[in-house]
């Protein structure tokens, strides 16, 4: 197994209220690493996704990719990170409505001045969808929109794809699909893949399982 890619350091985090989501979680995740995470409603799950990304700075502790502190990056630098080296999937997904999957995927590549960026057409027929690469949101299913969603995450070759629940509002035939669509991209490009599920069954075809509980992560 190759190095580390990112590093949490001794991270805090509360909500608004002020009361902790996350204590002190120390947690390293290696290159080319499939991991899943788990744990109850409102247990900070997604309050880690978004500090593994950069979306929130945590209230201690730091946030190392690749050995750079994103907590010393100000909101510029960590979208740039993002737009470059990190790719998400949401529950809700991440498409404009009024674009077609084609043009969605191809507009993900413009945030990295056209370096690296892939052929939208060319990535959703590698993702077994590129015969809705003209269709817009409204005309897919559920499972077709998440797999379009994952395609715009790998638009710039990013190091790290992060899904939050991304197959948490689709049947479990369409879930399927989607993780198969994350796990092939994860052995084609070697990326390091963390996503969060409620489904056990799901969490337990990753390689390493995490649980988060009590605002600290522990193995599985």
């Amino acid at each position: 197994m190759a190095g580390s890619l990112v590093r949490l350091d001794g991270i805090s985090k509360a909500f608004e209220t002020g009361r902790p989501v996350l204590r002190e979680v120390n947690l390293e995740l290696r290159r080319g690493e499939m991991i899943s995470l788990t744990g109850a409603s409102g247990s900070g799950k997604s309050t880690m996704i978004a500090l593994l990304a950069g979306l929130a700075v945590p209230d201690g502790g730091r946030v190392l990719f690749d050995g750079d502190d994103l907590t010393e990056l100000d909101d510029t630098g960590r979208a740039r990170l993002r737009a470059e080296r990190i790719g998400i999937v949401l529950q809700s997904g991440n498409l404009i409505p009024f674009l077609t999957a084609v043009e969605n995927v191809e507009l993900a590549t413009t945030f990295t001045d056209g370096n690296g960026g892939r052929a939208g057409a060319d990535l959703l027929a590698e993702l077994g969808i590129g015969g809705r690469s003209q269709h817009l949101p409204r005309r897919m299913s559920g499972g077709e929109a998440q797999r379009v969603a994952i395609a715009v995450a790998l638009a710039n070759d990013p190091e790290l794809l992060l899904a939050d629940e991304g197959t948490g509002q689709l049947d479990s035939k369409s879930a399927d699909q989607v993780m198969a669509t994350i796990f092939e991209a994860w052995r084609r490009r070697g990326l390091t893949v963390l996503f969060v599920t409620h489904n056990q069954e799901l969490a337990d075809r990753a390689e390493r399982r995490l649980v988060l509980d009590g605002g600290r992560v522990r193995e599985r």
